[in-house]
């Protein structure tokens, strides 16, 4: 008798104890659905890779810094952590903003984006007066003890003010399109003035693609491209330190100790590596023998610690980030969500290729960061709020949020 009560007793406790559980699992996935505009069993396939991919990218990212900056940050910083942990401080904002971004309607995003446009455009101005000048050139503004970098916090908004511009190009009036046409083309003039022709070329490269998806007339296209490439020729002339550049990357060999270092270096690197790599953290090259190892030249250290086998996954990686991108595109229900994913994709995509094209010699030497690994606070907060905006337009072609109605006619 005593038994059987005790029996019945412990049945009580372990149905409790389920309960219990139970009660504080749904409250978890309650509090985890509360923070996402859907709910996640919901999410389109491409959305929950794409949450993924991004994720496994910036946690990389952290990794491959820090075994790329502490060599040179014990030598002039005394403190081999110094870049990491800057860089880890700048990733809680930047996963702050991509939680906003992930939370609003592209529609409200396309609304707004024009006055934050214009002031990062004014800033851009600012940095050809009174920027901060290193290694020639003058990118940087220090606003309130906070140092910006206005050419790469403009980046998401170039997405966006293209898509209000290209998402229906045909209805647009004329003097708009030649207004929008000509501030997009003095941005890329102040930029090259800096100078920063690679950022001036992404740029160019991004208007261009999307406005083929936008539906611009090829012949209109190419005339851009090609007053394009004569405007890069020009500031290549004109500016010795470009030249510098181009004709080093010919032959970075001739000059090895001077202004082919960088790029002789690079290849160094990149070769020592091997089919498997030194091993993380056994990079030779970032012992101050390669220029800009954490941030321009990131992917050389890579290559060397990880050699060509981890370039291959890397570069799978990015091809995986680019399929589910133009997926993402695809199967948007509207014009403007549709041109702001294709261009966040080629952005991301397109500025990773230039900058591991530098570190191989493939195009000229420029400095462009490598989004979501190269150091750099500003670069981070634009990569987040970009994959932000890619993730939302997944998101948003379910037809549970953020519908945008179809406008007939535009002043």
């Amino acid at each position: 008798m005593e038994i059987s009560q005790e029996k019945i007793k412990y049945k009580k406790i372990s149905k409790r104890k389920k309960n219990h559980s139970l009660c504080k699992t749904t409250n978890q996935s309650n509090l985890i659905e509360s923070i996402l505009p859907l709910p996640w069993t919901i999410w389109p396939y491409e959305a929950k890779i794409l949450f993924i991919l991004v994720g496994i990218w910036s946690i990389l990212g952290i990794f491959i810094l820090g075994s790329s900056s502490w060599w040179v940050a014990s030598r002039e910083m005394g403190n081999w952590a110094y870049f990491l942990k800057k860089q880890i401080i700048w990733t809680i904002p930047g996963i702050g903003l991509f939680y906003f971004v992930l939370n609003t309607n592209i529609r409200n995003l396309l609304k707004f984006s024009r006055i934050i446009f214009y002031i990062l455009f004014f800033l851009i101005f600012l940095t050809n007066i009174t920027g901060i000048t290193v290694n020639g050139s003058s990118r940087w503004l220090v606003l309130w003890n906070l140092r910006l970098q206005p050419s790469e916090l403009i980046k998401p908004f170039l997405i966006l003010e293209a898509s209000n511009l290209f998402a229906h190009w045909n209805l647009i009036k004329n003097d708009k399109k030649l207004i929008s046409i000509f501030s997009f083309g003095l941005l890329i003039l102040l930029i090259l003035k800096q100078p920063n022709l690679s950022t001036a070329s992404l740029t160019g490269i991004l208007f261009w693609v999307m406005g083929l998806c936008g539906g611009v007339k090829l012949s209109s296209l190419f005339s851009f491209a090609s007053l394009g490439f004569i405007t890069g020729c020009i500031s290549i002339l004109n500016n010795e330190y470009q030249k510098l550049r181009v004709t080093s990357f010919i032959n970075p060999w001739k000059d090895q100790q001077e202004n082919g270092f960088q790029l002789v270096q690079s290849l160094l690197a990149i070769g020592s590596g091997g089919l498997f790599g030194q091993g993380f953290g056994l990079s030779i090259q970032k012992l101050q023998y390669l220029p800009f190892m954490y941030t321009d030249f990131i992917f050389a250290i890579f290559a060397e610690e990880f050699g060509l086998l981890g370039c291959i996954l890397f570069l799978g990686f990015l091809a995986v980030f680019s399929y589910i991108s133009l997926r993402i595109s695809l199967k948007c229900k509207n014009n403007y969500t549709k041109l702001v994913a294709i261009g966040c994709g080629v952005l991301l995509i397109g500025q990773s290729i230039m900058h591991i094209a530098v570190a191989t010699g493939s195009m000229p030497t420029t400095g462009l960061p490598l989004p979501f690994i190269s150091y750099g606070g500003n670069s981070l907060i634009a990569s987040f709020f970009i994959a932000g905006m890619l993730l939302r337009c997944s998101l948003e072609s379910t037809g549970f949020i953020g519908m945008i109605n179809t406008r007939k006619t535009l002043n």
